[in-house]
């Protein structure tokens, strides 16, 4: 447990990382800051189950309400918690399932959120930030296999249906990245794709995933790094348009909007690290993520002044996960669980 009493504090617009299996003292007082409002752990940050819960019950313990404790836990190539884990399918794995048997890739799709939201939150993580709503035009290395589908029909059933499977494991869902990464070749960790498509064409295909989820109760979306030069001059995660025109006002979406991690290539070209930070938060973000770069993250912490306005606090408050049994060992008297489980490992070969 930490040392440092729980202390009252709002939760701030700033997710944060953090260097290894427990919190240093730098760390501690870092999150004690009031813009911070989150962390994200990483694969660096997960020796076994019984350490990654002590370190997301100290997270938790240093203020009130808790910081919000999140991973990227998709299943395939990013899953960050894996040895003593279950193992997750990529999500393409379910979309060829869906090409032979649409009901039986969504009942398994549903499994797969169950399996993952239960065995996260047995661990005290709060969220992940899944699932990939992109569609596969196998253009997009980074994204890939981590696409349901090129279909936006199959995506939107494989999610929303993975998406129930979370909310039964006691996790919110929080789809990315808004309004599509799939058509944009680069990867915005190392540069800044582009999207030469008009706004027709990507609404009547790549946001019909997002418009079924946001109606299915979508608590969560993170936009991508992508430039949509036909739609927008600023990249979806800055721009208003994208935000707020499209996805609070025509979407209608009332959940949280992460920014993608603005350390990232892709999110460079608006300045400084506060710079990026004003902007998205300006564009309509709620809460901005700073990874890997400690030195930035400090950076920011020292120049934003800005905390999470009062529907950005009772939105952050939604992300809570809820409670369930503390452990994995714990989980295996849990049928739903169990049941998941069985059917997660013993899911068809789809070639």
């Amino acid at each position: 447990m930490s040392a440092v009493p729980t202390r009252p504090l709002p939760l701030g617009p700033v997710m944060l990382d953090v260097a290894g299996f427990e919190l240093d003292a730098e760390e501690r007082e870092r999150l004690l800051h009031p813009a911070v409002g989150g962390v994200i752990l990483f694969g660096r940050n997960y020796a076994n189950p019984d350490q990654v819960t002590r370190l997301a019950t100290d997270i938790h313990a240093l203020r009130s309400p808790a910081l919000l404790v999140a991973v990227d836990h998709e299943g395939g190539r990013v899953q960050r918690f894996r040895d003593g884990f279950t193992r997750l399918p990529p999500m393409r794995e379910l979309g060829r399932l869906y090409d032979r048997s649409p009901d039986a890739a969504c009942a398994l799709a549903n499994d797969v959120g169950s399996v993952l939201a239960h065995e996260l939150r047995a661990c005290g993580v709060d969220f992940s930030f899944a699932p990939v709503l992109d569609l596969d035009y196998g253009r997009s290395g980074v994204i890939g296999d981590r696409s349901f589908h090129a279909d936006p029909t199959a995506v939107a059933d494989l999610a929303a249906a993975l998406v129930t499977g979370l909310q039964e494991g006691g996790m919110p869902a929080v789809g990315k990245h808004f309004p599509g990464h799939g058509y944009a070749e680069a990867d915005s960790h190392t540069a800044m794709p582009i999207d030469e498509r008009s706004y027709e064409e990507i609404e009547a295909r790549d946001l019909v995933p997002f418009r079924r989820l946001v109606a299915a109760g979508l608590r969560g979306i993170m936009p991508a790094h992508v430039l949509y030069p036909k739609v927008d001059e600023q990249p979806a995660g800055y721009s208003k348009f994208w935000l707020q025109t499209v996805l609070r006002e025509r979407l209608e979406f009332d959940g949280t909007i992460f920014s993608d991690d603005l350390s990232m290539v892709g999110a460079h070209g608006a300045g400084t690290i506060v710079d990026r930070a004003w902007l998205a938060l300006d564009a309509g973000c709620d809460m901005v993520l700073v990874c890997n770069d400690p030195t930035a993250a400090a950076t920011l912490l020292e120049g934003i002044a800005r905390l999470s306005t009062p529907a950005g606090l009772a939105r952050l408050a939604a992300l809570h996960g809820a409670p369930r049994p503390a452990g994995l060992a714990a989980l295996r008297a849990h049928p739903i669980y169990t049941a998941a489980l069985e059917a997660v490992v013993r899911r068809p070969s789809v070639v």
